[in-house]
């Protein structure tokens, strides 16, 4: 760890004043706990944590649809282990499955339409949360399910990008940034290009960086240098698997099956353009409007900030619930129960430092 020790001083030395810099991916935020990389610096150099965790964004209403429509006596709900214990209004999907709800964790969108196949008196719902990162698997689902014809298969699209909200969030005001380290697992699929926006329209400095510890500080270092430079650009430090383009195969699965559409963010709103939803084709495949369902207004637990550390505008202990009320058993909101929740992260490995 010695290295690592020695390379955050150089970052600072390179930094011409204090500097606050937001990584965007879950991932990231998890991996900068667990190494203890917040422990390398100085009050010269501040990680935020921003709205990368797909869990966490997405919005109360939508987590209390999927309960409702698991609660259905002919609905099976499939869906990734992360939402199992997201709190809804009134519960979670792991406590509707307790009261005698079908609903199975799968892990991959494929394992959906075999349940359907093997269960043809149920409708099948799909709980299609994600970036996207995860929407071509989901638009490959999809096209199977036409392919082979399975009547009884639904997906209840919850997909966000990115852009958009990290639009919405820089051009807020509300959080002073000098720099942002890019989603590595989202650039995978839409290449560097993709937030050119970044330092186009914010001046300000970008890297798309792996995952492990090196990569995460050579990422900063690499913000450093920028900062120090009085550059903005968007670079990338994770060539292995990040490409300026992206990958066009990815691109094309989403931009077929699926088209934007204006959707809610937790901690930031309603966003003109920044989900995907099924183009008309594949509507029929549309839990929403199979299974249309009313829901009472959608409510958030009294005291959780999960929206504000969501965008960077609080940190966990902040929160009045943070590990008295609200721990990983107990949980209150999105970010303590996401592998990639920045509040389950400070809890595991908040007080960690590199040894």
């Amino acid at each position: 760890m010695s290295s690592l020790r020695d390379l955050a001083r150089k970052i600072e030395d390179l930094l011409p004043r204090p500097v606050r810099l937001m990584e965007v991916c879950g991932t990231h935020t998890v991996n900068i706990f667990r190494y203890g990389l917040r422990s390398l610096f100085t009050d010269k150099l501040t990680l935020i944590s921003g709205p990368g965790c797909p869990v966490c964004v997405t919005p109360q209403e939508e987590i209390d649809y999927l309960i409702a429509a698991a609660s259905k006596p002919d609905v099976i709900l499939a869906t990734f282990g992360d939402m199992i214990r997201v709190p809804g209004s009134q519960g979670s999907l792991k406590e509707a499955r307790a009261r005698g709800a079908n609903v199975k964790i799968v892990y991959s969108p494929l394992d959906a339409l075999k349940i359907a196949k093997e269960n043809p008196d149920y409708k099948v719902v799909f709980a299609a949360v994600g970036f996207e990162t995860t929407a071509p698997a989901v638009a490959v689902a999809v096209l199977e399910a036409r392919k082979e014809k399975i009547p009884n298969i639904y997906f209840a699209v919850s997909h966000r990008t990115m852009p958009e909200a990290m639009r919405a969030l820089l051009g807020s005001g509300e959080v002073r940034l000098d720099g942002l380290i890019l989603p590595g697992h989202v650039s995978t699929i839409t290449g560097a290009r993709y937030f050119s926006f970044v330092s186009e329209e914010f001046s300000l400095p970008a890297v798309v960086a792996g995952f492990e510890a090196h990569q995460i500080m050579h990422g900063i270092y690499l913000l450093a240098k920028q900062i120090a430079e009085g550059r903005a650009e968007v670079e990338i430090a994770y060539r292995e698997a990040v490409s300026w383009e992206g990958n066009p195969m990815g691109k094309q699965l989403i931009r077929k099956v699926f088209e934007p559409c204006d959707v809610r963010w937790r901690g930031l709103g309603l966003i003109p353009q920044s989900g995907l939803r099924l183009r008309d084709e594949f509507r029929d495949f549309d839990a929403k409007e199979v299974l249309p369902l009313e829901l009472p207004q959608a409510k958030e637990t009294p005291g959780c900030l999960c929206g504000e550390i969501i965008c960077g505008r609080a940190t966990p202990p902040e929160c009045k619930l943070f590990a008295k009320v609200c721990t990983p058993e107990t949980p209150k909101g999105p970010c303590m129960v996401s592998s990639e929740g920045t509040c389950a992260a400070w809890y595991a490995y908040g007080t960690e430092q590199v040894s």
